[in-house]
C-alpha cells in the first residue's frame, strides 16, 4: 500500500507543482493587472496587502463558479453543488477526447487531430439522434454507434497513412482537421442538417429519446456523460494494463523495431490504437450533443480537440492522471465566468492559467529548481528513454 502511494506522488508531483505554480502566477497577474492595487505603489506595504485581497477575492468566485456556491443554497442546501454539476458537465467531453490524445501518446503516436475526430462523433450523434425515431435507450446507443464508427474510420485514415506510407501523424491530423470543421459548416448549410426556418448554421435539436439522462433532476445540467468518461476511463486503464492488446501498443510506443522483432504488426497496431483514439474523441463530441447541447452547431466542438492535448500533457499520458487533469480544466472553465463576473478580472485570465500549467510541465528544469526536486521524471524524460532504447536495441 505504501508503495503504491509513493508511486502515486511520485506520477503527481510534477504536474501539482506545476499547477501550484500557475496559480501563485496567475494571483500575481490578477494582482497587479487591478487598477486599485498599482494605484497603491507608492505604498508598498497597502500594494501588496491589497493585491493578496484582490486576488484571494478572484480565486474565491472561481471555486464558486466550479465547485460550490453558498449563495445558492437559500432554497435548498444542494443547490449550492450546481457549480460542481458544471465542472462535470464539461468534464466529461473533455476526459474522453484527452483519453484519445493519452493512448495515442503511450502508443508512441501523436494525436492532433482530437478536435477533427470530436466533430465527426458529434455529427453522427446528430443526425442518428434527430433524423430517426428509437425507443429511448436504444436511440442512445444507435446515436452513440454511428458516432463511434465515423470518428473511428476518420483516426483510422490517419494510422492507415501513418502505417502505410509513413506519414507523420502530426501533419495529417492537423491538415484533417481543418478538413473536419469546413465539412461540419457545409454540412451544417444542406437541407438534410439546416434546422427548418433557421438560416444561421445549427442542425435540428435530437429527440428526447436520444437524449442522456439526467443525474440530479431538471435543475442541474450533469448528465450520464460524466459517469460513461469514467467508465471508458477505467476500461482503458484495463487495456493498457492488462490486456495482450494493450502491451502490443505500449510494445510499438517504447520500442517499434523490438516489437516488430517480437513478430507484432506495427502497421495493424498504428492503425488500430488511431481508429480508437479516433472513436474515444468522437465519443467525446457525441455526448456533448447527446448530453447537453442537444443540438449540432458550427461550434459545438469548442476548443476540446486542443484542451485534451494539454489535458494528456498534465496528465502524463495516464488515464487517472488525465482525469483528473480534466476535472481540473474543467473547473477552471466553469469558475471562469463567475470569476469575471463577480470581479474585475477577466475570463482571459483562466486562459493564461492554463499557459502557465503548460509552460511549467514543458519547463520541468525550472520547476525542479524553484522546489529542489531531484529524480521527477516528466513525459519528455520518459520519451527520451524510448528513443535510448530504440536506439540501443538498433545496434544490438
Amino acid at each position: 500500500m505504501k508503495n503504491r502511494l509513493a508511486h502515486f506522488w511520485r506520477s503527481v508531483k510534477l504536474p501539482f507543482l506545476a499547477f501550484t505554480l500557475a496559480i501563485l502566477s496567475g494571483g500575481l497577474l490578477i494582482a497587479f493587472s487591478d487598477p486599485k492595487v498599482i494605484a497603491l505603489w507608492k505604498s508598498p506595504g497597502k500594494l501588496l496587502s491589497e493585491g493578496f485581497l484582490v486576488a484571494i477575492k478572484a480565486y474565491e468566485a472561481l471555486f464558486q463558479g466550479s465547485i460550490f456556491d453558498m449563495n445558492l443554497t437559500h432554497k435548498r442546501f444542494i443547490n449550492g453543488f450546481y457549480p460542481l454539476s458544471e465542472t462535470f458537465t464539461v468534464a466529461a467531453p473533455l476526459i474522453l477526447t484527452a483519453l484519445s490524445v493519452t493512448l495515442a501518446f503511450r502508443a508512441g503516436l501523436f494525436n492532433i487531430g482530437a478536435q477533427g475526430q470530436f466533430i465527426f462523433g458529434a455529427i453522427g450523434a446528430s443526425y442518428v439522434g434527430f433524423h430517426f425515431s428509437f425507443p429511448p435507450v436504444i436511440h442512445i446507443f444507435a446515436a452513440i454507434a454511428f458516432a463511434l464508427i465515423l470518428s473511428g474510420l476518420w483516426g483510422g485514415l490517419v494510422g492507415l497513412l501513418k502505417a502505410r506510407t509513413g506519414a507523420h501523424e502530426v501533419i495529417v491530423t492537423i491538415m484533417l482537421n481543418y478538413v473536419a470543421s469546413y465539412f461540419l459548416l457545409w454540412l451544417l448549410s444542406t437541407t438534410t442538417f439546416l434546422r427548418k426556418g433557421r438560416q444561421d448554421p445549427i442542425a435540428p435539436e435530437v429527440q428526447v429519446n436520444a437524449q442522456l439522462p439526467r443525474l440530479a433532476g431538471d435543475s442541474f445540467r450533469v448528465n450520464f456523460a460524466i459517469i460513461i468518461a469514467l467508465i471508458v476511463a477505467w476500461g482503458i486503464a484495463v487495456l493498457l494494463k492488462r490486456t495482450t492488446w494493450g502491451f502490443q501498443f505500449r510494445a510499438v510506443g517504447a520500442n517499434t523495431l523490438a516489437a516488430k522483432t517480437a513478430g507484432m504488426s506495427v502497421p495493424f497496431v498504428m492503425t488500430s490504437v488511431m481508429i480508437i483514439c479516433g472513436a474515444l474523441a468522437g465519443l467525446g463530441g457525441a455526448v456533448q450533443i447527446l448530453g447537453s447541447e442537444h443540438a449540432l452547431t458550427a461550434g459545438a466542438a469548442g476548443s476540446f480537440g486542443f484542451d485534451a492535448i494539454t489535458v494528456a500533457l498534465l496528465g502524463r499520458a495516464q488515464p487517472v492522471g488525465t482525469v483528473l487533469a480534466a476535472i481540473l480544466f474543467a473547473a477552471l472553465r466553469a469558475g471562469g465566468l463567475t470569476m469575471q463576473a463577480n470581479t474585475t478580472t477577466p475570463i482571459d485570465i483562466v486562459l493564461v492559467i492554463q499557459a502557465l500549467v503548460v509552460l511549467f510541465i514543458a519547463a520541468p528544469t525550472l520547476v525542479r529548481a524553484v522546489f529542489r526536486l531531484k529524480n521527477v521524471k516528466t513525459i519528455s524524460d520518459m520519451t527520451a528513454d524510448r528513443k535510448s532504447t530504440r536506439l540501443n536495441s538498433s545496434h544490438t
